[in-house]
């Protein structure tokens, strides 16, 4: 039988302009900020595997939460890109969004606890923009990273684009842009219903999810170069290990077929658990960091037959700038 389903036409959405943001362009670090004081023994030893890697041509990975972008750290990962260190940005289904938001109008972030309150959390009619866009994108065979990216490059350069939309003012901290720009791509990986835009009314989710699944193949085929490189995963503890995991087995049944191997490349994760001072092997059933993804997946299992993992622990606005001073020595 059929069941009842939500009117989506009877939702009210409002101007960016009347939200009240918790961050804005002023907590974008710039790239010579001071930064927080971090030091871990293994960031080094990372940075160097970084180096190597593209000395050699392999690749460095990057899957992300939000919360990098939250963090006012999107300089530091498009430097990177454009100095080559960085050859893929994966990012969950929220990242495009505070993206999208931050090279529009400067600012990003709702009050969940405020908005959640009043009926009116994610129902803002600019962000219901990427809705349309990745549609459009769809439609011409693009990923839903690419789409998104190209949209926003494309109107603050006073191009014509697929969606009517005003140009964006801030196109440079902007990692979907950077990346249709350098032709890095950056591929976005969801959940449907996870994200505030799937609330509005002009939500195509087929189109999503063909442009997201479009991304999936992309990131699979980047995994599959993954000898020799590096695998970095920034505080996604469910999008980050699940995706690369199952891009891994693909890659993996295919290298498998062809004589070749992928099993020597460098792993990292860099979040705030404490995981305990031994990783070398997953932890027991009866251990609730066994339910920690990126812990048994990135650091141990997939690891296992001849790479080498670290685990960073601190938070984002620490690690981050580290790492990107040994990298570059800025």
């Amino acid at each position: 039988m059929p069941y009842p389903m939500f009117d989506r036409s009877r939702l009210r959405l409002k101007p960016l302009a009347e939200r009240v943001h918790d961050m804005t362009l002023a907590d974008v670090l710039p790239l010579d900020a001071p930064g927080e004081p971090f030091a871990h023994p293994a960031l080094p030893v990372i940075a160097e595997r970084m180096r190597q890697a593209r000395r050699s041509a392999a690749p460095v990975i990057v899957l992300m939460g939000a919360h990098v972008i939250k963090s006012g750290l999107s300089r530091f990962i498009i430097d990177l890109m454009a100095r080559g260190l960085i050859t893929h940005v994966g990012m969950n289904g929220a990242g495009p969004i505070h993206d999208f938001e931050l090279a529009l109008i400067g600012a990003t972030t709702e009050s969940v606890a405020r908005y959640i309150r009043e009926g009116q959390f994610g129902l803002w009619q600019e962000t219901g923009w990427i809705n349309d866009i990745v549609a459009a994108g769809a439609r011409a065979g693009l990923g839903y990273g690419e789409a998104l990216g190209r949209a926003i490059w494309e109107s603050a350069n006073g191009q014509s684009v697929d969606v009517p939309m005003r140009p964006f003012a801030h196109p440079d901290v902007s990692i979907l842009a950077a990346g249709y720009r350098l032709g890095v791509p950056v591929t976005v990986h969801i959940g449907l219903g996870y994200d505030i835009i799937h609330e509005h009314p002009n939500c195509d989710a087929a189109a999503l999810g063909e442009a997201s699944y479009r991304d999936f193949l992309i990131f699979a085929e980047a995994i599959s170069r993954l000898q020799g490189g590096v695998f970095l995963n920034f505080g996604t503890a469910v999008m980050g290990p699940e995706v690369y995991l199952k891009a891994l087995a693909m890659a993996r049944n295919v290298a498998a077929q062809e004589g070749r191997q992928i099993n020597r490349f460098t792993t990292a994760v860099f979040d705030l658990l404490d995981l305990g001072d031994d990783l070398s092997h997953e932890a027991p059933k009866t251990d609730a960091r066994y339910y920690y993804r990126p812990y048994k997946t990135i650091l141990v299992r997939t690891v296992a037959d001849g790479g080498e993992s670290f685990y960073v622990r601190g938070p984002h606005r620490g690690t981050i700038p580290a790492l990107y001073r040994l990298i570059t020595g800025a």
